[in-house]
Protein backbone atom coordinates (compact mmCIF):
# COMPACT_ATOMS: atom_id res chain seq x y z
CA UNK A 1 0.00 0.00 0.00
CA UNK A 2 1.08 3.59 -0.80
CA UNK A 3 3.04 4.73 2.20
CA UNK A 4 2.12 8.81 1.72
CA UNK A 5 5.17 9.90 3.41
CA UNK A 6 8.06 11.16 1.54
CA UNK A 7 10.25 8.31 0.76
CA UNK A 8 13.25 8.59 2.69
CA UNK A 9 15.78 7.40 -0.02
CA UNK A 10 14.24 10.20 -1.94
CA UNK A 11 15.03 13.07 0.37
CA UNK A 12 18.76 13.85 -1.22
CA UNK A 13 17.33 13.89 -4.58
CA UNK A 14 14.50 16.16 -3.53
CA UNK A 15 16.66 18.82 -1.38
CA UNK A 16 19.09 19.14 -4.32
CA UNK A 17 16.31 19.97 -6.97
CA UNK A 18 15.16 22.29 -4.40
CA UNK A 19 18.44 23.80 -4.09
CA UNK A 20 19.22 23.73 -7.64
CA UNK A 21 15.64 25.74 -8.10
CA UNK A 22 16.41 28.35 -5.37
CA UNK A 23 20.12 29.24 -7.11
CA UNK A 24 19.87 28.75 -10.62
CA UNK A 25 16.24 28.63 -11.66
CA UNK A 26 14.26 31.15 -9.34
CA UNK A 27 17.17 33.80 -10.14
CA UNK A 28 17.10 33.50 -14.06
CA UNK A 29 13.17 33.09 -14.21
CA UNK A 30 12.46 36.86 -15.39
CA UNK A 31 15.50 37.08 -17.10
CA UNK A 32 14.69 34.49 -19.89
CA UNK A 33 10.84 35.35 -19.89
CA UNK A 34 11.54 38.24 -21.21
CA UNK A 35 14.46 37.02 -23.40
CA UNK A 36 12.20 34.27 -25.41
CA UNK A 37 14.03 32.21 -27.40
CA UNK A 38 17.55 32.72 -26.13
CA UNK A 39 18.46 29.31 -24.73
CA UNK A 40 19.79 29.55 -21.24
CA UNK A 41 23.48 28.79 -21.07
CA UNK A 42 23.20 28.27 -17.59
CA UNK A 43 21.61 24.85 -18.06
CA UNK A 44 24.33 23.45 -19.70
CA UNK A 45 26.49 22.81 -16.28
CA UNK A 46 23.14 21.61 -14.27
CA UNK A 47 22.48 18.71 -17.39
CA UNK A 48 25.88 17.75 -17.55
CA UNK A 49 25.66 17.25 -13.40
CA UNK A 50 22.56 15.55 -13.68
CA UNK A 51 24.21 13.11 -16.32
CA UNK A 52 26.81 12.39 -14.07
CA UNK A 53 24.57 12.12 -11.38
CA UNK A 54 22.54 9.43 -13.29
CA UNK A 55 24.91 7.55 -14.43
CA UNK A 56 26.72 7.17 -11.22
CA UNK A 57 23.10 5.64 -10.33
CA UNK A 58 22.77 8.33 -7.55
CA UNK A 59 20.35 10.28 -9.08
CA UNK A 60 17.54 8.25 -10.35
CA UNK A 61 14.63 9.94 -11.62
CA UNK A 62 15.91 13.19 -11.57
CA UNK A 63 13.78 14.82 -14.51
CA UNK A 64 11.55 13.65 -17.45
CA UNK A 65 13.91 10.84 -18.47
CA UNK A 66 14.34 9.21 -15.95
CA UNK A 67 10.96 6.69 -16.23
CA UNK A 68 12.39 3.56 -17.21
CA UNK A 69 12.27 1.04 -15.11
CA UNK A 70 15.19 -1.32 -14.76
CA UNK A 71 15.16 -5.21 -15.17
CA UNK A 72 15.32 -6.03 -11.61
CA UNK A 73 12.22 -3.80 -10.43
CA UNK A 74 9.97 -6.11 -12.83
CA UNK A 75 9.00 -9.34 -10.81
CA UNK A 76 6.11 -7.45 -9.99
CA UNK A 77 7.13 -8.50 -6.10
CA UNK A 78 6.85 -6.19 -2.59
CA UNK A 79 5.70 -2.39 -2.99
CA UNK A 80 8.71 -0.37 -4.81
CA UNK A 81 9.34 4.08 -4.72
CA UNK A 82 10.85 3.62 -8.00
CA UNK A 83 11.50 6.23 -10.71
CA UNK A 84 8.19 7.35 -11.58
CA UNK A 85 7.33 8.57 -7.93
CA UNK A 86 10.98 10.13 -7.68
CA UNK A 87 10.30 12.01 -10.81
CA UNK A 88 7.54 13.23 -10.09
CA UNK A 89 8.98 14.50 -6.67
CA UNK A 90 12.03 16.41 -8.26
CA UNK A 91 10.00 18.02 -11.11
CA UNK A 92 7.73 19.76 -8.42
CA UNK A 93 10.77 21.10 -6.97
CA UNK A 94 12.71 22.02 -9.75
CA UNK A 95 9.28 24.01 -11.37
CA UNK A 96 8.57 25.59 -8.15
CA UNK A 97 11.40 27.03 -9.39
CA UNK A 98 10.71 28.04 -12.92
CA UNK A 99 8.78 25.54 -15.87
CA UNK A 100 9.86 26.77 -18.55
CA UNK A 101 13.75 26.69 -17.42
CA UNK A 102 12.64 23.00 -16.70
CA UNK A 103 11.27 22.32 -19.81
CA UNK A 104 14.30 23.53 -21.37
CA UNK A 105 16.64 21.00 -19.61
CA UNK A 106 18.74 19.50 -22.22
CA UNK A 107 18.08 15.93 -22.48
CA UNK A 108 14.87 16.18 -20.26
CA UNK A 109 11.99 16.43 -23.17
CA UNK A 110 9.26 14.40 -23.20
CA UNK A 111 10.27 12.46 -25.97
CA UNK A 112 12.56 10.99 -23.73
CA UNK A 113 9.56 9.81 -21.69
CA UNK A 114 8.34 8.67 -24.65
CA UNK A 115 11.25 6.23 -25.48
CA UNK A 116 11.56 5.23 -22.36
CA UNK A 117 7.91 3.83 -22.52
CA UNK A 118 8.10 2.17 -25.34
CA UNK A 119 11.30 1.64 -26.68
CA UNK A 120 13.02 -1.57 -26.49
CA UNK A 121 16.85 -2.31 -24.67
CA UNK A 122 18.80 -1.75 -28.13
CA UNK A 123 16.77 1.69 -28.73
CA UNK A 124 16.99 2.62 -25.01
CA UNK A 125 20.73 1.90 -25.25
CA UNK A 126 20.87 3.69 -29.11
CA UNK A 127 19.03 6.50 -27.77
CA UNK A 128 21.10 6.94 -24.28
CA UNK A 129 22.06 10.55 -24.09
CA UNK A 130 19.50 11.79 -26.82
CA UNK A 131 17.26 15.37 -26.22
CA UNK A 132 14.21 13.91 -27.53
CA UNK A 133 10.99 16.42 -27.73
CA UNK A 134 7.69 15.27 -29.06
CA UNK A 135 5.50 16.29 -31.96
CA UNK A 136 2.12 15.30 -31.69
CA UNK A 137 0.05 18.03 -32.47
CA UNK A 138 -1.34 19.24 -36.02
CA UNK A 139 -3.12 22.11 -37.60
CA UNK A 140 -6.06 20.14 -37.92
CA UNK A 141 -5.56 17.36 -34.93
CA UNK A 142 -5.25 18.64 -31.42
CA UNK A 143 -6.72 16.52 -28.95
CA UNK A 144 -8.27 13.93 -31.02
CA UNK A 145 -4.89 12.14 -32.11
CA UNK A 146 -7.36 9.94 -33.94
CA UNK A 147 -7.19 12.41 -36.55
CA UNK A 148 -3.26 12.84 -36.93
CA UNK A 149 -2.62 13.07 -40.42
CA UNK A 150 1.01 13.09 -40.87
CA UNK A 151 1.59 9.42 -43.02
CA UNK A 152 4.48 6.89 -42.49
CA UNK A 153 5.29 4.93 -45.46
CA UNK A 154 7.28 1.96 -45.74
CA UNK A 155 9.71 1.79 -48.12
CA UNK A 156 12.59 -0.74 -47.64
CA UNK A 157 14.13 -0.21 -44.81
CA UNK A 158 13.01 2.74 -44.13
CA UNK A 159 9.72 4.92 -43.49
CA UNK A 160 8.81 7.95 -45.75
CA UNK A 161 7.07 10.50 -43.13
CA UNK A 162 5.13 13.57 -44.66
CA UNK A 163 3.41 16.41 -42.53
CA UNK A 164 3.25 19.10 -40.21
CA UNK A 165 3.77 18.94 -36.77
CA UNK A 166 3.06 21.65 -34.67
CA UNK A 167 3.43 23.56 -30.57
CA UNK A 168 6.10 20.76 -30.39
CA UNK A 169 8.30 21.86 -27.12
CA UNK A 170 12.03 22.04 -27.51
CA UNK A 171 11.41 21.56 -31.14
CA UNK A 172 14.76 23.57 -32.03
CA UNK A 173 16.92 22.58 -29.45
CA UNK A 174 16.23 19.06 -29.18
CA UNK A 175 18.77 16.51 -30.80
CA UNK A 176 15.93 14.28 -32.40
CA UNK A 177 11.96 14.37 -32.19
CA UNK A 178 9.68 12.02 -31.88
CA UNK A 179 7.21 12.06 -34.29
CA UNK A 180 3.49 10.43 -34.09
CA UNK A 181 2.45 9.66 -37.53
CA UNK A 182 -0.20 7.07 -38.87
CA UNK A 183 0.91 3.89 -41.00
CA UNK A 184 -2.83 4.18 -42.75
CA UNK A 185 -5.17 6.61 -42.24
CA UNK A 186 -8.02 5.06 -42.55
CA UNK A 187 -7.33 2.92 -39.81
CA UNK A 188 -7.58 5.71 -36.87
CA UNK A 189 -5.67 4.92 -33.65
CA UNK A 190 -4.81 1.99 -34.24
CA UNK A 191 -2.07 2.35 -36.86
CA UNK A 192 -0.25 5.66 -35.30
CA UNK A 193 2.86 5.01 -34.30
CA UNK A 194 5.92 6.63 -33.04
CA UNK A 195 9.17 7.17 -34.90
CA UNK A 196 12.58 8.76 -33.68
CA UNK A 197 14.13 11.00 -36.28
CA UNK A 198 17.37 12.83 -35.47
CA UNK A 199 17.75 16.17 -36.42
CA UNK A 200 19.78 17.26 -39.85
CA UNK A 201 17.39 14.19 -41.32
CA UNK A 202 16.79 15.26 -44.72
CA UNK A 203 13.34 16.31 -45.41
CA UNK A 204 12.82 17.00 -41.84
CA UNK A 205 12.95 21.31 -40.67
CA UNK A 206 11.90 23.85 -38.12
CA UNK A 207 9.57 26.11 -39.93
CA UNK A 208 9.91 28.58 -37.20
CA UNK A 209 9.03 29.28 -33.60
CA UNK A 210 5.73 30.22 -31.68
CA UNK A 211 5.59 33.21 -29.34
CA UNK A 212 3.69 32.08 -26.26
CA UNK A 213 1.49 33.07 -23.42
CA UNK A 214 4.34 31.79 -20.56
CA UNK A 215 6.62 29.11 -20.59
CA UNK A 216 8.74 31.75 -22.60
CA UNK A 217 12.23 30.16 -21.66
CA UNK A 218 11.60 27.11 -23.58
CA UNK A 219 11.47 26.87 -27.18
CA UNK A 220 7.99 26.06 -29.09
CA UNK A 221 8.72 24.66 -32.61
CA UNK A 222 6.56 24.15 -35.92
CA UNK A 223 8.32 21.41 -37.41
CA UNK A 224 7.75 20.28 -41.17
CA UNK A 225 8.34 16.54 -42.65
CA UNK A 226 8.42 16.33 -46.06
CA UNK A 227 9.63 12.88 -47.81
CA UNK A 228 11.50 12.41 -44.76
CA UNK A 229 13.10 8.90 -44.58
CA UNK A 230 13.18 7.48 -41.28
CA UNK A 231 15.40 3.72 -40.47
CA UNK A 232 12.74 1.04 -39.25
CA UNK A 233 14.68 0.62 -36.14
CA UNK A 234 13.89 4.07 -35.17
CA UNK A 235 10.20 2.74 -35.15
CA UNK A 236 9.28 2.80 -31.32
CA UNK A 237 6.85 -0.17 -30.63
CA UNK A 238 5.74 -3.25 -32.61
CA UNK A 239 5.33 -2.05 -36.73
CA UNK A 240 2.36 -4.19 -36.28
CA UNK A 241 -1.17 -2.50 -37.03
CA UNK A 242 -3.43 -4.36 -34.38
CA UNK A 243 -6.85 -2.74 -34.17
CA UNK A 244 -8.02 -4.58 -30.56
CA UNK A 245 -5.11 -3.21 -29.28
CA UNK A 246 -5.11 0.16 -30.86
CA UNK A 247 -2.11 2.29 -30.11
CA UNK A 248 -1.79 1.36 -26.73
CA UNK A 249 2.03 1.22 -27.01
CA UNK A 250 1.86 4.82 -28.09
CA UNK A 251 -0.52 5.85 -25.31
CA UNK A 252 1.77 4.04 -22.77
CA UNK A 253 3.88 7.59 -23.34
CA UNK A 254 0.87 9.43 -21.27
CA UNK A 255 0.62 6.91 -18.35
CA UNK A 256 4.25 8.24 -18.00
CA UNK A 257 3.98 12.16 -18.98
CA UNK A 258 0.85 13.11 -17.83
CA UNK A 259 1.15 12.56 -13.93
CA UNK A 260 5.31 14.69 -14.93
CA UNK A 261 3.00 17.84 -16.17
CA UNK A 262 0.93 17.05 -13.07
CA UNK A 263 3.82 18.05 -11.24
CA UNK A 264 4.81 20.84 -12.90
CA UNK A 265 1.42 22.65 -12.27
CA UNK A 266 1.70 21.59 -8.69
CA UNK A 267 5.68 23.10 -8.43
CA UNK A 268 4.02 26.53 -10.28
CA UNK A 269 1.06 26.52 -8.10
CA UNK A 270 2.68 25.98 -4.74
CA UNK A 271 5.17 29.00 -5.45
CA UNK A 272 2.32 31.23 -6.07
CA UNK A 273 0.88 29.48 -2.35
CA UNK A 274 4.22 30.56 -0.82
CA UNK A 275 4.49 34.05 -1.94
CA UNK A 276 1.10 35.08 -1.70
CA UNK A 277 0.64 34.14 2.14
CA UNK A 278 3.91 35.89 2.33
CA UNK A 279 2.45 38.85 0.91
CA UNK A 280 -0.48 38.26 2.76
CA UNK A 281 1.29 38.02 6.25
CA UNK A 282 2.46 41.27 5.43
CA UNK A 283 -0.82 42.82 4.95
CA UNK A 284 -1.73 41.68 8.21
CA UNK A 285 -4.04 38.74 7.39
CA UNK A 286 -3.61 35.95 9.57
CA UNK A 287 -4.48 32.24 8.44
CA UNK A 288 -5.62 30.18 11.44
CA UNK A 289 -5.75 26.66 10.74
CA UNK A 290 -7.48 26.03 14.42
CA UNK A 291 -10.36 28.16 13.17
CA UNK A 292 -13.29 27.45 10.38
CA UNK A 293 -12.36 29.16 7.42
CA UNK A 294 -15.69 30.63 7.13
CA UNK A 295 -14.87 32.85 10.75
CA UNK A 296 -12.12 34.00 8.96
CA UNK A 297 -11.35 37.05 6.63
CA UNK A 298 -12.27 36.28 3.14
CA UNK A 299 -8.12 36.38 1.77
CA UNK A 300 -7.90 33.86 4.72
CA UNK A 301 -11.27 31.23 3.73
CA UNK A 302 -9.76 31.79 0.39
CA UNK A 303 -5.80 30.65 0.64
CA UNK A 304 -7.20 27.86 2.80
CA UNK A 305 -9.59 26.17 -0.16
CA UNK A 306 -6.67 27.00 -2.40
CA UNK A 307 -4.22 24.41 -0.27
CA UNK A 308 -6.98 22.21 -0.01
CA UNK A 309 -7.25 21.86 -3.70
CA UNK A 310 -3.51 21.58 -4.17
CA UNK A 311 -3.37 18.87 -1.10
CA UNK A 312 -5.53 16.95 -3.66
CA UNK A 313 -4.03 17.26 -6.39
CA UNK A 314 -0.55 16.29 -4.91
CA UNK A 315 -2.11 13.47 -3.48
CA UNK A 316 -3.48 11.97 -7.00
CA UNK A 317 -0.48 12.38 -8.18
CA UNK A 318 1.65 10.48 -6.03
CA UNK A 319 -0.43 7.71 -6.44
CA UNK A 320 -0.38 7.59 -10.60
CA UNK A 321 3.51 7.50 -10.30
CA UNK A 322 3.33 5.13 -7.27
CA UNK A 323 1.11 2.75 -9.20
CA UNK A 324 3.06 3.04 -12.43
CA UNK A 325 6.50 1.79 -9.82
CA UNK A 326 4.85 -1.14 -9.23
CA UNK A 327 2.97 -2.20 -12.20
CA UNK A 328 -0.41 -1.05 -11.80
CA UNK A 329 -2.26 -0.07 -14.62
CA UNK A 330 -2.52 3.65 -13.87
CA UNK A 331 -4.09 5.00 -16.94
CA UNK A 332 -7.29 6.45 -14.85
CA UNK A 333 -5.18 7.35 -12.39
CA UNK A 334 -2.53 9.45 -14.56
CA UNK A 335 -5.39 11.58 -16.32
CA UNK A 336 -7.12 12.20 -12.65
CA UNK A 337 -4.11 13.56 -11.50
CA UNK A 338 -3.22 15.42 -14.58
CA UNK A 339 -7.14 16.72 -14.56
CA UNK A 340 -6.88 17.89 -11.16
CA UNK A 341 -3.64 19.33 -11.15
CA UNK A 342 -4.00 21.22 -14.35
CA UNK A 343 -6.85 22.37 -13.00
CA UNK A 344 -5.94 23.62 -9.25
CA UNK A 345 -2.53 24.87 -10.93
CA UNK A 346 -4.15 27.49 -12.92
CA UNK A 347 -7.24 28.17 -10.45
CA UNK A 348 -4.42 28.61 -7.92
CA UNK A 349 -1.86 30.94 -9.63
CA UNK A 350 -4.63 33.33 -10.89
CA UNK A 351 -6.36 33.87 -7.47
CA UNK A 352 -3.07 34.46 -6.00
CA UNK A 353 -3.05 37.51 -8.67
CA UNK A 354 -6.03 38.55 -7.51
CA UNK A 355 -5.27 38.40 -3.70
CA UNK A 356 -1.97 40.00 -4.04
CA UNK A 357 -3.68 42.96 -5.94
CA UNK A 358 -1.07 45.38 -7.59
CA UNK A 359 1.49 43.37 -6.62
CA UNK A 360 0.18 40.28 -8.29
CA UNK A 361 -0.45 42.04 -11.94
CA UNK A 362 3.10 43.71 -12.21
CA UNK A 363 6.40 42.61 -12.97
CA UNK A 364 7.36 43.42 -9.38
CA UNK A 365 7.36 39.89 -7.85
CA UNK A 366 6.79 36.37 -10.49
CA UNK A 367 3.13 35.90 -9.59
CA UNK A 368 1.38 37.09 -12.97
CA UNK A 369 4.40 34.42 -14.64
CA UNK A 370 3.15 31.90 -12.75
CA UNK A 371 -0.19 32.59 -13.79
CA UNK A 372 1.08 32.40 -17.48
CA UNK A 373 2.99 29.65 -17.24
CA UNK A 374 0.43 27.66 -15.39
CA UNK A 375 -2.41 27.50 -18.18
CA UNK A 376 -0.10 25.48 -20.77
CA UNK A 377 -0.15 22.87 -17.65
CA UNK A 378 -3.68 22.35 -18.50
CA UNK A 379 -3.50 22.25 -21.88
CA UNK A 380 -1.00 20.24 -23.14
CA UNK A 381 -0.66 15.99 -22.68
CA UNK A 382 -4.06 16.27 -22.92
CA UNK A 383 -6.85 18.89 -22.06
CA UNK A 384 -8.82 19.41 -19.22
CA UNK A 385 -11.95 17.81 -21.33
CA UNK A 386 -9.81 15.34 -22.70
CA UNK A 387 -8.65 14.13 -19.58
CA UNK A 388 -12.50 14.01 -18.23
CA UNK A 389 -13.30 12.33 -21.09
CA UNK A 390 -10.80 9.29 -20.58
CA UNK A 391 -11.63 9.56 -16.81
CA UNK A 392 -15.41 8.30 -17.81
CA UNK A 393 -14.47 6.14 -20.43
CA UNK A 394 -12.46 4.21 -17.73
CA UNK A 395 -14.93 4.50 -14.94
CA UNK A 396 -18.00 3.46 -17.30
CA UNK A 397 -16.13 0.61 -19.29
CA UNK A 398 -16.71 2.61 -22.96
CA UNK A 399 -14.88 2.46 -25.63
CA UNK A 400 -13.20 5.99 -27.76
CA UNK A 401 -16.22 4.97 -29.70
CA UNK A 402 -18.80 4.62 -27.72
CA UNK A 403 -18.40 7.74 -25.78
CA UNK A 404 -16.95 10.52 -27.45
Amino acid sequence: MINLETPRKFRPLIGNAHQVAMNLLRPNSRKYDLAEHEYPKELDMLAALIDGLAESGQASGAGASGVRRPAEEEDGTGTRNGTHLASVLSILEMCWGDVGLLLSMPRQGLGNSAIASVADEEQAKRFAGVWASMAITEPGCGSDTASIRTTAVPDGDHYVLNGEKIYVTAGDRSDAVVVWATLDPAMGRAAIKSFVVPKGTPGMRVERLERKLGIRASDTATILLENCRVPRENLLGSPGVDADQGFAGAMATFDNTRPLVAAMALGCSRASLELTRDLLEQAGVQIDYDRPALTQSAAAATYLQMEADWEAAYLLTLQAAWMADNRRPNSLEASMAKAKAGRTGSDITLRCVELAGSLGYSEHDLLEKWARDSKILDIFEGTQQIQQLIVARRLLGKTSADLK
